[in-house]
């Protein structure tokens, strides 16, 4: 996923499915600079962690 579409996931009021390692994820925030995005898992919540954006992938 590149940057831009992580921020507008991040920034949406709809839910988009989107997985990191095939576990669904919400993002919470994308620094654009490190092109990194803050993340944490829709099965628990308090598993907070920054990865790649290129390692995100958005479901269809």
């Amino acid at each position: 996923m590149n940057v831009g579409r992580a921020k507008e996931i991040a920034e949406s009021s709809e839910i988009i499915n989107v997985t990191y390692d095939g576990n669904p994820v919400i993002i919470q925030h994308v620094d654009e600079a490190s092109k990194m995005a803050r993340i944490y898992s829709r099965t628990k919540p308090e598993d907070e962690r920054d990865v790649p954006v290129l390692n995100l992938i958005e479901e269809v």
